[in-house]
């Protein structure tokens, strides 16, 4: 049950009414009356801002419009109490009845709870783990696919229909470096002593490589010494072996994706087709473009190039998509590549990128806008850096580079879980300070432990009520029957308002683009029970299970039966595995 949907088509429809009857004109912004939780316990289980929004269009006073809209609400189903409060804000307070259709429906139906409908069908292609194959992925991989992967079930948990994508940028001169450094260690994989010239990849995961081709080749490349000859298939191999590579790291992360390849789309001819797509839409023009800023006059050569309108769209400059060697410029293959999503179907594009790429949302916005006519909407979720910290220093861990820690050595040290968590305690936009001392610590100060250790908690109580009341049927049935209006304590209210959040906001989470909410929230839900578990140790009157009264015990049992779907629920959009014994 979604507390806040059941009660927002109920404000829907008294709305609806005030505009037949011409109280509030047809085209207000109705969609701006929203149902939340009051800031303040004590006012409340719901507050409405509807005569606050539509005041004004409706010509009326906001305290004088919220009278007539609370009389529609004191008649809506498990409505104990409307408040006005300040100028114009409704505040309403539920009867019991309504937590025990809620508390009920988690446990029918635990498959679906925080689901909702609220994304229409409308498709979403959400990009992640951006990269090149010329190196393995990292640790600031790990964030881009935790964020990437979180957003994508937010929003197939409210009814979107989502394209996981890894963009590969597999064309350009970074590929063919790589080809070249590849075809120096396969050399040293015979014996040969070799230099890596400045400007190659020194990484000494390109042995792997070498060893790998060299296993499938023998010596085959060693006499060939011209270079037009070895370079385009140990490209081919090193792609393939990194990808490979790449693609087995991540779905043992627990991430799948549908994997595009940039040279794929070169070679069909998406980018000048793109071009020409513009061009036919009067978008495209040659002209110089101003100096950078910080640039000198003197130092600027001006130079006359095909140039993308897209300040006409929200962007600072006009961009170019061709040099004046009439080759195409990188943005041009993006552009490529954004239409050939939109082509393949999607009403909005969301994009998970690094810090060190925020200053291309603009333009790629822009030409998203303009490539689609403005039909797809894109948004882009930029993620600060990760530092990885043990024994209160940062490292570096990766036995193969040295240079950067690779995702394979955290997950291998934390476990994916962890990582997930743990990356997820923070906004995106945070930097992130991992200590893998903490994170793989079992106390109260580390989240993943924290929230894993209320579900285990709950299950425990369920093994220890089958041994103390063992004729007591504790079925799903009989829970779904119990009568919940005997959980009367402010531990065990609370409990129930919170668990009625979660569906809203896993809603609002998917629509801010935020998957830290989830994880927010599940500490929030871990601290009332572990703080309502406390309350059980210090008072008889408290207890989980009481022999004396069975009814009691089967409302109390359905209470936290309830809390662990909805950690279990939390988890799972996480894409971590809740615990039942720790």
């Amino acid at each position: 049950m979604n507390l806040f949907e059941y009660y927002a088509d109920h404000l829907s429809h008294c709305l609806q009414t005030l505009v037949d009857q011409e109280v509030v004109p047809a085209d207000a912004p109705l969609d701006r009356a929203t149902i939340d939780s009051p800031r303040d316990e004590s006012h409340g289980d719901l507050a409405l801002n509807a005569a606050m929004v539509l005041a004004k269009p409706a010509g009326m006073k906001p305290r004088d419009l919220a009278e007539k809209i609370a009389e529609d609400v004191r008649a809506w189903p498990h409505v104990a109490g409307v408040e006005l409060a300040g100028p114009g804000f409704i505040n309403v307070r539920l009867a019991d009845s309504i937590w025990g259709e809620l508390i009920h429906s988690i446990i029918a139906d635990p498959e679906h709870f925080g689901t909702s409908r609220s994304g229409q069908g409308k498709r979403v292609n959400v990009e992640y783990i951006s990269a090149n194959p010329t190196g393995p992925l990292t640790i600031a991989h790990a964030r881009n696919a935790v964020l990437g992967e979180v957003i994508a079930n937010l929003l197939e948990a409210t009814g979107h229909e989502v394209t996981r994508e890894f963009y590969l940028n597999d064309a350009g001169n970074q590929v063919d470096v790589m080809a070249r450094s590849t075809y120096l260690r396969y050399r040293e994989a015979f014996g040969e002593s070799v230099e890596i010239p400045k400007g190659a990849y020194p990484g000494a995961y390109l042995k792997d490589v070498a060893q790998a081709l060299k296993a499938r080749d023998g010596d085959k490349w060693l006499a060939e010494t011209d270079e037009a000859k070895w370079l385009a298939p140990i490209r081919r191999f090193a792609i393939d072996y990194m990808v490979e590579e790449m693609r087995r790291e991540l779905e043992e992360f627990g991430i799948k994706q549908l994997i595009s390849s940039e040279a794929e789309l070169l070679e069909k001819g998406a980018v000048d087709a793109a071009i020409q797509t513009l061009e036919e839409r009067g978008l495209l023009y040659r002209g110089v473009l101003e100096p950078p800023k910080g640039k000198k006059p003197d130092d600027w050569e001006p130079r006359e190039q095909l140039l993308f309108r897209s300040t006409d769209f929200g962007d600072d400059v006009d961009r170019p998509l061709r040099k004046s060697d009439g080759t195409n410029t990188y943005f041009a293959n993006d552009i490529a590549y954004h239409l050939d999503k939109f082509e393949r179907g999607g009403d909005g594009m969301v994009h998970v990128l690094g810090e060190d790429h925020k200053g291309y949302v603009k333009r790629i916005a822009a030409a998203v806008n303009a490539i689609t006519d403005g039909k797809c909407d894109y948004q882009a979720v930029v993620y600060s850096i990760v530092r990885v910290f043990k024994g209160g220093e940062e490292v570096r861990m990766s036995k193969r580079s040295g240079t950067f820690v690779l995702l394979s050595d955290v997950v291998d040290q934390v476990g994916g879980d962890a990582l997930r968590f743990t990356i997820l305690t923070r906004r995106s936009e945070a930097v992130i300070d991992m200590d893998l001392d903490k994170v793989v610590e079992q106390s109260n100060d580390n989240p993943v432990f924290y929230v894993q250790y209320a579900n285990a908690r709950v299950h425990s109580v369920f093994r220890n009520v089958a041994e103390s009341l063992p004729d007591l049927a504790v079925t799903d049935s009989a829970l779904v029957s119990s009568d919940v209006t005997l959980l009367t304590t402010p531990a065990e209210l609370k409990m129930l308002r919170l668990l009625a959040q979660y569906p809203r906001m896993v809603e609002q989470a998917a629509q801010a683009r935020e998957p830290h909410r989830v994880v927010f929230y599940l500490m929030d839900l871990a601290a009332a029970f572990h703080s309502l578990w406390s309350s059980r140790n210090d008072e008889t009157l408290y207890r989980f299970i009481s022999v004396e009264n069975q009814p009691l015990t089967l409302a109390r049992l359905a209470l936290i039966r309830a809390v662990s779907v909805t950690i279990t629920a939390g988890l799972k959009l996480i894409g971590a595995e809740p615990r039942t014994e720790m």
